[in-house]
């Protein structure tokens, strides 16, 4: 029987069907680990996360079970076992497996049994639950292997423990959102604290789509104190060094990190999600309206940061309601991200329009505005490749402040789900400081002046967002109940202060404004409630929480 064992965590980002790629990903830190006895991989590291429905296809089961299998064979050449997490048919069902291998061959199979079915979630549609495990027996010890959700309820992990686990390794596909960090350090005390045995949590990192994973991984003592934490965002290689004596296994190694915390953490996956969609995805670079606003010049500081200011193009497109001040803030914000900058003015699009459809008025008029730069940018996007990157905020896009086919169009948006309060948090920090791995400038990146004017769309005379809206702050605190607490207007307002018929309005925007954001491109997922994967609301909607009104039929 062991009493030492020395565990390498591999701290992973993924491709989502690569299959050889992650394989040969996996090998390498193998092969850097060479002295470890076990290396631990995320949660299905081999085929990514989340697979979706590629786990539905048969095809591609069956080549992830050969890539498992060489993976497995290849442990015979001298190197740490690994445990490889992976789809894995069995009995005609397909189950979230982590696959122990050692000296060739399968030394042990288990099974996720929690397959969360929330938010992001939606495991139950592509996997069969299996059943609770059992702990690996691995050099005389009993490991147990937790996947994941099998970590955030009790009955995995007392289950393991009751057939004398004596420690859990679990591997995490866990998605980055705002506070999560605190949640699952609270998970992971309760699981070790409540079984008396130790805990490794294992994350992955980089974007996938909209989701962002921030790594972060840990070790937990019995008692709940972390003594391990590796760094968030980046990929890493730790080898752990364990003892075991008469109060269990302990861990020697010692290893301390400072994880982000707002808003840094929020800035850094804006970076991660954009920087992996743009190269994963195939585009040479991102182009943007840069109109001189916040919303613009943010997304050009986190497309500059994440790819490079050669990499990012910025086209002011003034119409005769721009002002001399946007204008010029505009440059000032390319020259000082160094990237290109030009100036595409719409003012004979505009007559073109006038000429073909001369009454148009009111918000009619001001929308073609919006879908002239949209025609302009796309343009441009396609002569040169580069992905036209959208520059809306959530609260915007709540209420239905944007343009269908105008503002609203693009491929990717960074701000999507981030209100306007946090736009502006996030542009007073970039400006004060530089993030870790921006491949931008120390300095600020924008005039002082973006963040301090008056928000406007700038489509007709003297406009401001506040003559459509209420005040952001008002605006954000609303949304926030409504959204991510899925309170109804009564609790809202009662837990802001603000007006019922307030917010009664919002909601009312907020319902109406679904059939939009169906038709907007993806984006980092930041809060707990981002519109799509978390919020899925119908778009033909009768129902209020509002005073009654009569509802059209």
């Amino acid at each position: 029987m062991a009493d030492k064992l020395t565990i390498a965590l591999a701290q992973m980002n993924q491709r989502v069907g690569d299959l050889e790629g992650n394989a040969s990903a996996m090998l390498e830190m193998r092969r850097r680990a060479r002295d470890a006895d076990l290396l631990l991989c995320p949660e299905l590291q081999v085929i990514g996360y989340p697979p979706e429905d590629l786990v539905l296809k048969p095809e591609f089961v069956r080549r992830a079970m050969e890539t498992a299998q060489r993976l497995v064979e290849a442990t015979a050449e001298p190197g740490p076992a690994m445990l490889i997490g992976t789809v894995w048919h069995d009995g005609g069902q397909n189950f979230n497996a982590m696959i122990l291998a050692g000296g060739g061959r399968v030394l042990g199979c288990t099974y996720k049994h929690e397959l969360p079915n929330y938010g992001t979630f939606d495991e139950k549609r592509i996997f069969t639950p299996g059943p609770l495990p059992e702990p690996f027996e691995f050099k005389g010890v009993k490991i147990g292997v937790p996947i994941c959700e099998d970590m955030w309820f009790d009955p995995v992990c007392a289950h393991l423990a009751e057939l004398g686990a004596e420690m859990f390794l679990v591997p995490h596909g866990s998605p980055y959102e705002l506070d999560k960090t605190l949640t699952r350090e609270r998970q992971a005390r309760a699981r070790t604290t409540g079984t008396g045995r130790p805990l490794i949590f294992l994350n992955r990192v980089g974007g996938q789509d909209e989701l962002v994973f921030d790594g972060s991984s840990f070790v937990m003592h019995p008692d709940g104190e972390m003594i391990v934490q590796m760094p968030d965002w980046e990929e890493a290689l730790l080898i752990t060094e364990w003892m075991r004596d008469a109060g269990g296994w302990r861990c020697a190694t010692r290893c301390e990190h400072e994880v982000d915390e707002f808003p840094v953490d929020v800035y850094r996956a804006m970076m991660v999600g954009l920087g992996d969609y743009v190269k994963r995805n195939g585009f040479p670079g991102v182009i943007l309206g840069l109109s001189g606003g916040i919303d613009s010049a943010l997304s050009a500081a986190v497309a500059v940061d994440a790819l490079g200011p050669e990499k990012v193009r910025c086209v002011m497109l003034p119409s005769k309601y721009t002002s001399n001040e946007s204008l010029e803030d505009a440059q000032e914000c390319a020259r000082l991200l160094g990237c290109r900058h030009d100036v595409v003015p719409i003012a004979a699009g505009v007559d073109a329009i006038d000429k073909m459809l001369p009454d148009l008025e009111g918000l009619a008029a001001e929308n073609v505005q919006a879908r002239l730069r949209m025609v302009a940018l796309m343009a441009l996007s396609n002569a040169e490749g580069q992905m036209l990157l959208t520059t809306g905020n959530k609260s915007e896009m709540s209420v239905g402040y944007a343009t269908l086919y105008g503002d609203m169009a693009g491929g990717y948006s960074v701000l999507k789900d981030t209100y306007k309060s946090t736009v502006f948090a996030l542009s007073r920090w970039r400006n004060r400081n530089s993030p870790e791995g921006a491949l931008g400038p120390g300095g600020p990146v924008m005039p002082e002046r973006v963040i301090t004017k008056p928000p406007s769309a700038e489509l007709r005379p003297d406009q401001k967002d506040e003559d459509s809206l209420p005040p952001y702050p008002a605006l954000d605190r609303i949304l926030e109940g409504l959204i991510e607490q899925e309170m109804s207007v009564k609790e809202v307002a009662n837990a802001t202060g603000e007006d019922i018929e307030l917010v009664a309005d919002i909601e009312s925007k907020l319902l109406k404004a679904e059939y939009k954001r169906r038709q907007a491109p993806p984006g980092v997922k930041i809060g707990s409630r981002n519109f799509g994967r978390d919020r899925r609301y119908p778009i033909s909607n009768f129902f209020h929480t509002g005073p009654q009104t009569k509802l059209p039929r």
